[in-house]
């Protein structure tokens, strides 16, 4: 019997002395936490160490106590220092045998691909002999599954499309078998231009209903926007799709899409259907608010072009901002990114064009315009409007929040939510 089956605890362990060193980002413990919790599992424990006997040894230990799951990527290739078998076996009391239906896979493999196949190869095919083995058409390390005193464990490679494949193939299918498990549903609300702690507040009412229904909520912050989780352990999809629009008509300004959108792709959705067009004049920037634009397939339709202005010379020579507005207020300024605006836009023929100007840094601040400081202007076919931003020390963060603070307004300025910022 598995201990109590109406509660899972599921534990990742990753092996790899790469990971802990910095040099591979685990991905894996990442991907495979998302899928199962949209499968209703819930990871308990995330582990990550080294290609040793006593941190793998140890680590199945203390996971054999707390977990009713442990699921194991790493050490699982051909060389020496791959031992993650050889561990296995001493745990599980077993020892390793040839597995002629996995020597046949491997051969197979690499007489598809007309690879010579080493000596050392074959030593894939050794598993031990306790565990049932799961197939791999992803390469050639098998997965490995065992079962003891109530817990189950899951050794598979490290390799990310191999442990997709195991995970997807194999070990998700039987789990949602084996277990009682309710689909866990969600939706992840985006938003832009408000820090976590400010977002709390001001939809600490909205939290509060949605939490009283039983729903929980995340919050997911990074530079420059906000991830917010609703998400139901009951698989209560109706309610979960409820509070969406309530959110999006309490904060208009910050709620920009659902899910995986990014802003250039919800902007060029809106230019697209309105048959508009879109330029940019940029300083700070570089050029990262044009790439921002243009990653997106099919965005020749409404982008039309982009000015990069570093230098006061050329914001003068191509976006015609003059140079007695350059001498009184400086190319940090709105009245710079006013002209930047207009200029590019009579000289790119856009129905809209965002102009930016800042003091990215590290180098350049002043008192009165301290590194970080961002002016953002859009010029559009009714009106002009333009903000001013600080946004910190960092160079790599301030370009960042520029692009994305950049297309927020635009989208705001073309579904006419008022931003509450000056205009003419």
């Amino acid at each position: 019997m598995l201990k109590n089956s109406t509660m899972i605890h599921v534990e990742i362990i990753s092996i790899g002395d790469e990971l802990l060193i910095g040099q591979t980002i685990n991905t894996n413990a990442s991907w495979m936490g998302t899928q199962l919790a949209d499968n209703g599992i819930k990871v308990s424990y995330v582990a990550t160490i080294s290609d040793s006997w006593d941190a793998i040894s140890g680590a199945l230990q203390d996971a054999q106590g707390r977990s009713q799951v442990v699921l194991i990527t790493g050490g699982l290739g051909p060389t020496k220092d791959d031992i993650t078998k050889q561990v296995l076996c001493a745990y599980f009391n077993t020892t390793l045998v040839l597995d002629e239906q996995v020597l046949h896979h491997v051969e197979s493999f690499f007489i598809k691909r007309n690879r010579p196949m080493l000596e050392v190869n074959k030593l894939q095919a050794m598993v031990p002999e306790s565990c049932e083995v799961l197939f791999n058409d992803q390469g050639t390390a098998p997965g490995m599954w065992f079962e003891k005193n109530g817990t189950i464990f899951v050794s598979m490679p490290g390799v990310p499309y191999e442990m997709k494949y195991l995970m997807e193939t194999h070990v998700i299918p039987r789990l949602s078998e084996r277990f009682p498990l309710k689909k866990l549903v969600q939706r992840t609300y985006l938003t832009q231009g408000i820090g976590e702690s400010f977002l709390a507040d001001r939809i600490g009412e909205w939290e509060n209903q949605l939490r009283e229904e039983g729903l929980d909520l995340a919050y997911l912050p990074s530079p420059g926007m906000v991830k917010l989780r609703i998400s139901s352990s009951s698989g209560n999809q109706e309610r979960v799709n409820y509070f969406g629009p309530l959110l999006k008509e309490m904060i208009p300004v910050h709620v920009y899409g659902e899910e995986e959108e990014t802003l250039a792709e919800v902007v060029g959705k809106l230019l697209e259907a309105r048959k508009e067009t879109v330029g940019t004049v940029e300083s700070c920037t570089g050029g990262a608010l044009m790439a921002n634009l243009t990653s997106i397939s099919g965005s020749s339709a409404y982008v039309l072009g982009g000015l990069i202005t570093y230098s006061n010379e050329l914001k003068m020579k191509l976006a015609n901002v003059k140079s007695d507005t350059l001498e009184s207020f400086g190319a940090v300024s709105e009245e710079t990114v006013f002209e930047m605006a207009s200029g590019g836009k009579e000289v790119l023929g856009t129905d809209w064009t965002i102009s930016v100007s800042g003091i990215a840094g590290p180098l350049g601040g002043s008192e009165e315009k301290p590194v970080g400081t961002v002016w953002i202007a859009i010029d559009g076919p009714n009106r002009k409007i333009s903000r001013k931003f600080l946004f910190g020390s960092d160079r790599h963060r301030t370009v960042q929040m520029t692009v994305l603070t950049a297309l927020n307004l635009l989208r705001c300025e073309i579904l006419g939510i008022n931003i509450e910022k000056k205009q003419d």
